[in-house]
């Protein structure tokens, strides 16, 4: 049988144990062919009866997307309204689910089919053609509208409107709700603007154009994304032009959502001294987001500790 060196065995273990880690698996087992050949072998995480897994561990293949999928057809079938974001967000899924549900009122031009984007000022629709030359680009506008507080404000306005549509004898329950969240809102926007007033005009670079509301509500200057183009993953070029820019532009900040990978960021950050911040931009995106303000307070007390760490600019 062919075998790997000891040097190359131990790095190998390693490298399986910080993916094991990295993608909180139970467990992981992982080998090196050569000439179709068994050359190693190993495994990290948990034990088995047997022991540590090997290389004779059979794992079970299986999806519990069906059971989700048939879950939330069946809540559709029971809807009266289906809010959704719109922009084309949700074209990949959504028309299925609605089919598979049946329920007319929340389909397109049913009573209940609510696309909160007509209530939004929509940022970065593109001028000219779109095609895929140009990366996953939106071709109705960037569809992260949510990010700017007074947008949040609209998409509740259009949700009181549809639901007094729907129930008028409801219809001071729903101004009463909405006029607790505008007021809780207003309370938390004073907050936001006060903590982010000192750094209008900060320089920051993306991993992707999730933050452009964001931006614009805050003051902050997004000057470059670790994409090359939206959702092309990151080549050495556009990498290299981006460190250099942020060493020019002495940027401190690189923003990356949570579902990215961040070899390329922290790269980029060992490269220009920058910070590295994994922020959520929806509700649900770390376990301390559980709600619209939560998602505000979280992003901008990582945001305000960072720049205070860093010295940012």
């Amino acid at each position: 049988m062919a075998v790997v060196s000891d040097i190359t065995a131990r790095r190998l273990l390693a490298r399986v144990a910080a993916e094991q880690s990295a993608a909180r698996m139970p467990s992981l087992v992982a080998g090196v062919l050569r000439d179709g050949e068994l050359a190693w072998s190993g495994s990290h995480g948990g034990h088995t009866p047997a022991g540590l897994p090997s290389a004779d561990m059979q794992y079970r293949i299986g999806s519990i997307t069906k059971t989700f999928t048939a879950v939330l057809v069946l809540q559709l079938r029971d809807a009266d309204v289906w809010a959704f974001v719109g922009l084309d967000l949700e074209i990949g899924w959504m028309p299925l689910l609605l089919d598979g549900a049946r329920n007319a009122k929340i389909r397109p031009g049913g009573s209940g089919y609510l696309d909160v984007s007509k209530a939004i000022p929509v940022l970065d629709v593109p001028s000219g053609g779109v095609d895929r030359s140009q990366g996953d680009v939106h071709p109705l506008g960037n569809p992260h509208y949510w990010l700017d507080p007074e947008n949040g404000r609209r998409i509740a306005k259009a949700v009181q409107d549809k639901l007094t549509e729907l129930s008028r004898s409801d219809a001071a329950y729903f101004a009463q709700r909405y006029a607790d969240f505008d007021k809780r809102l207003a309370d938390a926007e004073q907050r936001w603007k006060a903590a982010m007033a000192p750094y209008k005009g900060l320089k920051i670079v993306t991993y992707h154009r999730s933050w452009p509301n964001f931006a614009a509500e805050f003051g902050l200057d997004v000057v470059g994304y670790v994409e090359p183009k939206p959702g092309i993953p990151p080549s050495p070029a556009h990498t290299l032009d981006l460190i250099q820019e942020m060493k020019r532009q002495n940027i401190k900040i690189v923003l990356v959502e949570p579902y990215f990978d961040l070899k390329t960021p922290n790269a980029i950050a060992r490269e220009t001294g920058a910070k590295v911040l994994v922020m959520p931009p929806s509700v649900g995106g770390v376990k301390e987001v559980q709600n619209y303000f939560q998602l505000f307070d979280y992003d901008i007390n990582l945001l305000v500790s960072a720049i205070k760490e860093t010295g940012a600019k």
